[in-house]
């Protein structure tokens, strides 16, 4: 059974209680996109992923806060949040039990076309329990710039949740090419930044610490859950600028992301790293639970 689901987004000429007339459903397995749509000739156009556990949305707001910064430092117009909102809960409407995802996209529209495009998908999510549960191995590549490049050139984008994630991909490639799962990028004076698609968390101790959200960073909503989750439960959180030797320190990390969830590394660059299964499945089980 095909449970993908596609709606597509008309701007909305104000604010009002209620968007359904802007809302057209489309066959997700059909054409919908002009040949002179942007967000496929340039990439230009921004994006998230919601995790959807039986049919609801994982924190919503804070998905569409990044959503309207992305588009903020892209010159996007500014996404109408109530509407999206509403689209989120009519995807979320069509997905089944289990895990799902919804991508929202924003894109600049048909080149010198009169509005930006956008659309919202559903789709049933991959099975990450294996990488959950026995852990991913990562290394450590190279991301081609400094720890003051965002500051200094700012429309690099690098804080943005762009659409041209050829790069990213391409890491993710070169990792598996070097007998891993994923990869953590460094910056060229040796900071540790984050993975193509998720958040890095390291443990000291009982002290959790995730790369400060500047120089580059895209801060991730699932990360940001975990630690308020860690701090309820007691335990120390701190944003950091990171040298990568401290990698090296670290009693055990993990990627986070929305739809992967809280995936443990067993190894950085062939180091082996400790796993503590209980802790992940009660981080796991922690992501798992409706939040808002």
């Amino acid at each position: 059974m095909d449970r993908r689901f596609a709606l597509m987004i008309e701007p909305a000429s104000e604010p009002r209680a209620d968007y359904s007339d802007t809302f057209t459903v489309v066959d997700a397995s059909a054409p919908a996109l002009s040949v002179g749509e942007l967000s496929t000739q340039r990439g230009d156009g921004v994006f998230e992923s919601i995790g959807v556990v039986d049919g609801h949305a994982q924190e919503v707001g804070p998905h569409l806060e990044r959503l309207a910064h992305s588009a903020d430092l892209c010159d996007l117009p500014a996404p109408d949040l109530a509407q999206w909102a509403q689209a989120i809960a009519v995807a979320a409407g069509h997905c089944g039990p289990g895990e799902s995802v919804i991508k929202l996209i924003l894109s600049r529209g048909v080149e010198k076309g009169p509005a930006p495009t956008a659309w919202a998908t559903a789709a049933p999510a991959g099975d990450f329990s294996r990488a959950r549960t026995e852990g991913i191995r990562v290394v450590t590549l190279d991301r081609g710039y400094d720890s003051g490049a965002a500051d200094r050139a700012p429309w690099l984008l690098l804080g943005a949740k762009t659409l041209s994630y050829a790069v990213n991909m391409a890491a993710l490639r070169e990792a598996h090419r070097r007998g891993a799962d994923d990869a953590v990028f460094l910056t060229t004076d040796h900071v540790v930044l984050e993975a193509p698609t998720a958040s890095l968390i390291l443990r000291f101790g009982d002290r959790f610490v995730t790369p400060a959200p500047h120089g580059g960073i895209l801060q991730g909503t699932t990360q940001i859950s975990v630690f308020g989750h860690l701090e309820a439960a007691g335990y120390t959180t701190e944003y950091a600028t990171v040298p990568a030797a401290d990698l090296a320190a670290a009693d055990q990390a993990w990627l986070v992301s929305s739809v992967r969830l809280a995936a443990p590394i067993v190894a950085i660059d062939d180091r082996p790293l400790a796993v503590d299964a209980p802790f992940t499945a009660a981080l796991n089980a922690y992501l798992l639970s409706p939040r808002d």
